[in-house]
């Protein structure tokens, strides 16, 4: 009898404890986002980049979750591309699915989701060639392999986890290098990246007459408070939404990323805290609600927004491996979920040391590269139209400006020099070298540089 009344007791706890915790914030975000972000994220990682399982988790994952990593059991099936993470394997369980050329999506249920969908990309990936002649013409070879040794360099425990690295001059490939996890063909995350994409998008459908970013998206129908919000104030992230940006598990952001089947819908009716153009702040819902507004102008189904989305942008740049993944609603997250290689990554930075031209042809607006980098009032280092502009402290030649993503992900565009440099990876509470390695390859550029030599291309092994 005792037993039974202790063995109630304790079960009492337990569920009054579960209770607790699924009112809680920590069991309405912070738990159900680490799953949600370890699902997604691993899926993508082992589905659409090709990384090892056990290497994603260790260095992408894991040191994001700290002392909850414990926490968690997750499964990958690799028949049906699919994972699985939950606590216990039992609690706030959630499921990412892969669907080819659409990437992974957490389930979130909905009519608008279907599993079987599939999007195959219509071409496979077209390398640059490694232009070697270029290269040691206008180049010191040995400061540019020196740069990428730094870059490459890691001590344990902290480890940098550089995985990717390709540099552009002139629009010809220099130089590019790949840890033993990647190479050239691995389609790399950009998180934040993602968010000069959407910036992109909008230069293309700007230039096509299709939108103006006077728009105010059609997510804030019905919104009386929020009818002078623009499509500029979005991509700028001065339009006044309650979307915190904290990366630690109990933000609005990584509430509407790993636990909202419709991101957009969260993120506009959110609480609104200041009028636009008041007050700057981070924040990936504004983007979500931006490339929410930009897809809806590529067709009215998902199929005909991605192959709008590929036929548009992608395609016209040589770029056959980019793909962005939607939310179960059908939103293409364009505030973070872009992959694509290192090649193809630095196509779209080109675009802009080329003034928006693709063999002649206009692709964005020919003010579009100062548009992007125009910073906005009140923003940090600073911010433009989905672009940063790096403080001179970091001793970066005039002129210059990145695509930024989280973890260290990075495109320099450097138009003084003709020079793209980007560079991916996996950092964690440890400087990446990023900001030294482009520096590194300014110093290795010759000056004056001399005549272009005869074309000498070789295919990189």
């Amino acid at each position: 009898m005792i037993l039974r009344i202790a063995g109630g007791v304790v079960a009492a706890v337990f569920l009054g404890a579960i209770a607790y915790l699924n009112l809680s914030p920590i069991g309405r975000i912070y738990l159900p986002s680490g799953t949600g972000i370890t699902a997604k994220q691993l899926c993508s990682m082992v589905f659409v980049s090709r990384l090892d399982e056990a290497f994603a988790r260790d260095a992408y994952i894991d040191p994001l979750l700290g002392d909850a990593a414990d926490l968690l059991s997750v499964s990958v099936d690799h028949e049906q591309q699919s994972v699985r993470a939950s606590v216990f394997g039992l609690f706030w369980r959630q499921h990412a699915i892969y669907r080819e050329g659409l990437g992974c999506t957490l389930d979130r249920g909905g009519r608008q989701f279907d599993p079987d969908l599939t999007l195959p990309l219509a071409r496979e990936f077209d390398p640059l060639p490694l232009n070697t002649a270029h290269r040691d013409a206008h180049f010191d070879t040995d400061a540019i392999n020196a740069a990428l040794d730094n870059a490459f360099a890691d001590t344990k425990p902290a480890r940098r986890h550089t995985l990717g690295i390709a540099v552009l001059h002139r629009g010809r490939l220099v130089a590019e290098r790949y840890a033993p996890q990647a190479d050239r063909n691995t389609r790399f995350l950009g998180w934040s990246m993602t968010k000069s994409v959407a910036a992109t998008l909008a230069g293309v459908l700007v230039q096509d007459g299709d939108i103006t970013l006077d728009h105010v998206p059609e997510s804030f129908a019905g919104l009386e408070d929020r009818q002078d919000i623009t499509l500029d104030h979005l991509l700028r992230m001065n339009a006044g939404l309650a979307l915190r940006e904290g990366n630690d598990g109990t933000d609005p952001t990584s509430q509407m990323l790993f636990t909202q089947r419709d991101m957009a819908q969260f993120a506009a009716t959110r609480e609104r805290l200041h009028a636009p153009g008041e007050h700057w702040e981070y924040m990936s819902g504004s983007t979500v609600l931006a490339t929410r507004a930009l897809q809806d102008r590529l067709g009215d189904t998902l199929e005909d927004q991605v192959t709008g989305l590929r036929e548009r942008l992608f395609e016209p740049l040589g770029i056959h491996t980019a793909v962005m993944e939607p939310d179960a609603s059908g939103t293409l997250v364009g505030s973070s979920y872009m992959y694509a290689t290192a090649h193809d990554w630095a196509r779209l930075a080109q675009l802009y040391l080329d003034s928006g031209l693709v063999d002649g042809q206009r692709i964005i607006p020919a003010n579009w590269p100062d548009l992007a980098t125009d910073a906005t009032p009140g923003s940090a280092d600073p911010y433009g139209l989905g672009f940063w502009n790096p403080p001179a402290s970091n001793n970066l030649p005039a002129g210059t400006y990145t695509m930024h993503g989280f973890q260290s992900q990075l495109a320099f565009i450097m138009p003084e020099q003709e020079l793209v440099v980007v560079r991916f990876g996996a950092t964690n509470n440890v400087s990446s070298g990023s900001y030294n390695l482009a520096r590194e390859i300014v110093a290795a550029l010759r000056e004056p540089a001399p005549e272009e030599p005869q074309a000498a291309v070789e295919d990189a092994q």
